[in-house]
Protein backbone atom coordinates (compact mmCIF):
# COMPACT_ATOMS: atom_id res chain seq x y z
CA UNK A 1 0.00 0.00 0.00
CA UNK A 2 1.40 3.65 -1.02
CA UNK A 3 1.78 6.38 1.59
CA UNK A 4 -0.61 8.97 2.04
CA UNK A 5 2.10 11.79 0.61
CA UNK A 6 4.51 9.64 -1.10
CA UNK A 7 7.38 11.04 0.84
CA UNK A 8 10.25 9.36 -1.56
CA UNK A 9 9.04 10.06 -4.44
CA UNK A 10 8.75 13.75 -3.62
CA UNK A 11 12.49 13.90 -2.32
CA UNK A 12 13.91 12.02 -5.87
CA UNK A 13 11.49 13.88 -7.81
CA UNK A 14 12.19 17.60 -6.06
CA UNK A 15 14.49 18.76 -8.79
CA UNK A 16 13.15 17.62 -11.75
CA UNK A 17 9.35 17.03 -11.04
CA UNK A 18 8.51 16.76 -14.54
CA UNK A 19 8.12 13.79 -16.68
CA UNK A 20 7.14 15.73 -20.16
CA UNK A 21 6.27 17.82 -21.78
CA UNK A 22 3.14 18.02 -24.12
CA UNK A 23 3.61 21.39 -26.27
CA UNK A 24 0.07 21.82 -27.75
CA UNK A 25 -3.30 20.64 -27.43
CA UNK A 26 -6.79 21.73 -28.02
CA UNK A 27 -8.55 18.47 -26.59
CA UNK A 28 -7.42 18.85 -22.87
CA UNK A 29 -9.00 22.07 -21.41
CA UNK A 30 -12.77 22.57 -22.85
CA UNK A 31 -12.12 25.05 -25.77
CA UNK A 32 -8.72 27.17 -25.32
CA UNK A 33 -5.28 26.04 -26.36
CA UNK A 34 -3.34 24.32 -23.82
CA UNK A 35 -0.46 22.97 -23.02
CA UNK A 36 0.35 19.53 -20.25
CA UNK A 37 2.80 19.32 -17.85
CA UNK A 38 2.99 15.61 -17.11
CA UNK A 39 3.66 15.11 -13.34
CA UNK A 40 6.03 11.67 -12.23
CA UNK A 41 4.93 9.24 -10.08
CA UNK A 42 1.00 8.28 -8.46
CA UNK A 43 0.15 7.38 -5.06
CA UNK A 44 -2.34 4.93 -6.63
CA UNK A 45 -1.59 1.87 -8.99
CA UNK A 46 -4.62 1.65 -11.36
CA UNK A 47 -4.98 -1.72 -12.97
CA UNK A 48 -5.67 -0.39 -16.22
CA UNK A 49 -3.53 2.99 -15.96
CA UNK A 50 -1.70 3.42 -19.88
CA UNK A 51 0.85 6.22 -18.11
CA UNK A 52 3.37 3.32 -16.82
CA UNK A 53 6.34 5.08 -17.53
CA UNK A 54 4.88 8.51 -15.67
CA UNK A 55 3.91 6.51 -12.17
CA UNK A 56 6.77 4.60 -12.25
CA UNK A 57 9.07 7.09 -13.97
CA UNK A 58 11.44 9.99 -12.49
CA UNK A 59 10.91 14.08 -13.79
CA UNK A 60 13.51 14.65 -16.54
CA UNK A 61 12.12 18.59 -16.56
CA UNK A 62 12.45 21.24 -13.44
CA UNK A 63 9.89 23.69 -12.22
CA UNK A 64 12.66 26.22 -13.65
CA UNK A 65 12.93 24.93 -17.48
CA UNK A 66 9.16 24.76 -17.33
CA UNK A 67 8.67 28.39 -16.70
CA UNK A 68 10.98 28.97 -19.24
CA UNK A 69 9.41 27.23 -21.88
CA UNK A 70 5.96 28.61 -21.03
CA UNK A 71 7.42 32.88 -21.14
CA UNK A 72 7.91 31.79 -24.73
CA UNK A 73 4.25 30.56 -25.14
CA UNK A 74 2.87 33.89 -23.64
CA UNK A 75 -0.07 35.39 -25.46
CA UNK A 76 -0.21 31.74 -28.07
CA UNK A 77 -0.85 29.56 -25.65
CA UNK A 78 -4.54 29.79 -23.47
CA UNK A 79 -3.86 27.45 -20.21
CA UNK A 80 -1.49 25.00 -18.65
CA UNK A 81 -2.58 21.47 -18.15
CA UNK A 82 -1.27 19.97 -15.39
CA UNK A 83 -1.58 16.39 -15.34
CA UNK A 84 0.26 12.80 -14.23
CA UNK A 85 0.66 10.90 -12.48
CA UNK A 86 -0.38 12.83 -10.17
CA UNK A 87 0.11 16.74 -10.15
CA UNK A 88 -0.55 17.50 -6.85
CA UNK A 89 1.86 15.24 -4.67
CA UNK A 90 4.80 17.71 -5.74
CA UNK A 91 5.62 19.91 -2.63
CA UNK A 92 6.35 22.64 -4.71
CA UNK A 93 3.11 22.19 -6.92
CA UNK A 94 1.36 25.47 -4.87
CA UNK A 95 4.06 27.43 -5.45
CA UNK A 96 4.42 27.02 -9.12
CA UNK A 97 1.09 27.08 -10.43
CA UNK A 98 0.92 30.50 -8.47
CA UNK A 99 3.90 31.08 -10.95
CA UNK A 100 1.97 29.99 -13.84
CA UNK A 101 -0.94 31.61 -12.74
CA UNK A 102 0.69 34.99 -12.13
CA UNK A 103 1.80 34.55 -16.20
CA UNK A 104 -1.79 35.23 -17.26
CA UNK A 105 -2.73 31.53 -17.93
CA UNK A 106 -5.20 29.72 -17.21
CA UNK A 107 -4.88 26.63 -14.77
CA UNK A 108 -6.46 23.04 -15.40
CA UNK A 109 -5.55 20.40 -12.61
CA UNK A 110 -6.11 16.55 -13.50
CA UNK A 111 -6.40 15.03 -10.48
CA UNK A 112 -7.21 11.64 -8.41
CA UNK A 113 -8.77 13.48 -5.83
CA UNK A 114 -6.49 12.55 -2.97
CA UNK A 115 -4.89 15.45 -2.08
CA UNK A 116 -7.77 17.81 -0.95
CA UNK A 117 -5.56 20.17 1.29
CA UNK A 118 -3.85 20.78 -1.79
CA UNK A 119 -6.58 21.74 -3.12
CA UNK A 120 -8.29 23.72 -0.32
CA UNK A 121 -5.18 25.85 -1.19
CA UNK A 122 -5.25 26.53 -4.49
CA UNK A 123 -9.17 26.84 -4.43
CA UNK A 124 -8.91 29.27 -1.33
CA UNK A 125 -5.77 31.53 -3.76
CA UNK A 126 -8.35 31.39 -6.40
CA UNK A 127 -4.89 29.93 -8.41
CA UNK A 128 -6.93 26.90 -10.26
CA UNK A 129 -9.91 27.55 -13.00
CA UNK A 130 -10.83 23.74 -14.27
CA UNK A 131 -10.31 20.71 -12.59
CA UNK A 132 -10.85 17.13 -14.37
CA UNK A 133 -11.71 14.89 -10.96
CA UNK A 134 -10.68 11.21 -11.54
CA UNK A 135 -13.86 8.67 -9.91
CA UNK A 136 -12.33 5.88 -9.94
CA UNK A 137 -14.75 3.51 -8.02
CA UNK A 138 -17.24 3.29 -5.19
CA UNK A 139 -15.59 2.35 -1.68
CA UNK A 140 -16.30 -1.85 -2.61
CA UNK A 141 -14.23 -2.04 -6.02
CA UNK A 142 -11.93 1.14 -5.21
CA UNK A 143 -8.79 -0.77 -3.11
CA UNK A 144 -8.62 -3.09 -5.84
CA UNK A 145 -8.65 -0.94 -8.91
CA UNK A 146 -6.44 1.75 -7.86
CA UNK A 147 -4.34 -0.63 -5.42
CA UNK A 148 -4.75 2.03 -2.66
CA UNK A 149 -6.96 3.16 0.37
CA UNK A 150 -7.09 6.98 -0.52
CA UNK A 151 -11.43 6.52 -0.83
CA UNK A 152 -11.57 9.30 1.48
CA UNK A 153 -9.69 11.45 0.05
CA UNK A 154 -10.93 11.43 -3.01
CA UNK A 155 -14.90 12.09 -1.41
CA UNK A 156 -12.88 15.09 0.34
CA UNK A 157 -11.81 16.72 -3.11
CA UNK A 158 -15.25 15.94 -4.27
CA UNK A 159 -17.08 18.08 -1.10
CA UNK A 160 -14.83 20.35 -1.59
CA UNK A 161 -15.26 21.53 -4.93
CA UNK A 162 -19.46 20.73 -5.09
CA UNK A 163 -18.86 23.46 -2.45
CA UNK A 164 -16.12 25.80 -4.56
CA UNK A 165 -17.31 28.08 -7.48
CA UNK A 166 -14.34 26.31 -9.84
CA UNK A 167 -15.91 24.50 -12.99
CA UNK A 168 -15.17 20.92 -12.77
CA UNK A 169 -15.24 17.70 -14.13
CA UNK A 170 -15.91 13.92 -12.86
CA UNK A 171 -15.04 11.30 -15.05
CA UNK A 172 -14.03 7.54 -14.74
CA UNK A 173 -11.74 4.98 -17.19
CA UNK A 174 -13.98 1.98 -17.50
CA UNK A 175 -12.37 -1.33 -18.03
CA UNK A 176 -15.35 -4.03 -18.75
CA UNK A 177 -13.74 -6.32 -16.98
CA UNK A 178 -13.42 -3.80 -13.61
CA UNK A 179 -16.43 -1.34 -14.10
CA UNK A 180 -20.02 -3.37 -14.50
CA UNK A 181 -23.22 -1.48 -15.51
CA UNK A 182 -24.36 -1.64 -12.06
CA UNK A 183 -20.93 -0.52 -10.61
CA UNK A 184 -21.63 2.67 -12.83
CA UNK A 185 -25.00 3.14 -11.76
CA UNK A 186 -24.02 2.85 -8.46
CA UNK A 187 -21.30 5.97 -8.85
CA UNK A 188 -24.50 7.90 -10.93
CA UNK A 189 -26.58 7.19 -7.66
CA UNK A 190 -23.81 8.78 -5.22
CA UNK A 191 -23.16 11.70 -7.48
CA UNK A 192 -26.71 12.60 -7.29
CA UNK A 193 -26.89 12.22 -3.73
CA UNK A 194 -24.80 14.17 -2.63
CA UNK A 195 -25.23 17.17 -5.13
CA UNK A 196 -23.88 16.96 -8.19
CA UNK A 197 -25.67 17.84 -11.40
CA UNK A 198 -23.57 18.39 -14.83
CA UNK A 199 -21.87 15.92 -16.83
CA UNK A 200 -19.71 12.69 -16.32
CA UNK A 201 -17.65 11.40 -18.29
CA UNK A 202 -17.12 7.53 -19.34
CA UNK A 203 -13.76 7.53 -20.65
CA UNK A 204 -13.26 3.89 -22.53
CA UNK A 205 -10.08 1.83 -21.97
CA UNK A 206 -7.73 2.12 -24.82
CA UNK A 207 -6.82 -1.55 -25.62
CA UNK A 208 -3.77 -1.14 -27.24
CA UNK A 209 -2.06 0.39 -24.75
CA UNK A 210 0.35 -1.21 -21.78
CA UNK A 211 -0.90 -0.83 -18.77
CA UNK A 212 0.36 -1.28 -15.28
CA UNK A 213 -1.29 -4.83 -14.70
CA UNK A 214 -1.88 -7.17 -18.03
CA UNK A 215 -5.74 -7.16 -18.83
CA UNK A 216 -7.72 -8.90 -20.74
CA UNK A 217 -10.12 -7.01 -23.88
CA UNK A 218 -12.31 -4.48 -22.88
CA UNK A 219 -15.85 -4.11 -24.47
CA UNK A 220 -17.29 -0.93 -25.36
CA UNK A 221 -20.94 -2.48 -23.74
CA UNK A 222 -22.46 0.62 -21.97
CA UNK A 223 -22.28 2.75 -25.01
CA UNK A 224 -25.63 0.84 -25.66
CA UNK A 225 -26.89 1.77 -22.36
CA UNK A 226 -28.95 4.89 -21.78
CA UNK A 227 -26.96 6.32 -18.52
CA UNK A 228 -27.75 9.67 -18.08
CA UNK A 229 -30.11 10.76 -15.34
CA UNK A 230 -32.72 14.19 -15.11
CA UNK A 231 -29.22 15.72 -13.44
CA UNK A 232 -26.47 13.74 -14.85
CA UNK A 233 -26.15 13.39 -18.44
CA UNK A 234 -23.25 10.48 -19.09
CA UNK A 235 -20.79 11.38 -22.08
CA UNK A 236 -18.36 8.72 -23.56
CA UNK A 237 -15.02 9.44 -24.23
CA UNK A 238 -12.35 7.46 -26.80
Amino acid sequence: MNTDNELILQKESAVRPIYSLTPFTLLDYPHKSACILWFAGCNMRCLYCYNPEIVFGKGIISFENAIQFLKNRKKLLDAVVFSGGECLLHKRSVSFIEEVKNMGFLVKIDTNGSQPKILKELINKKLVNYVALDFKAMPDNFEKITQSDLFIPFEKSLHLLLESEVPFEVRTTVHSDLLKKNDIQQMISYLENIGYIGNYYLQHFRNEAPTIEKLGHSFRELENENLSTEKIKVHFRG
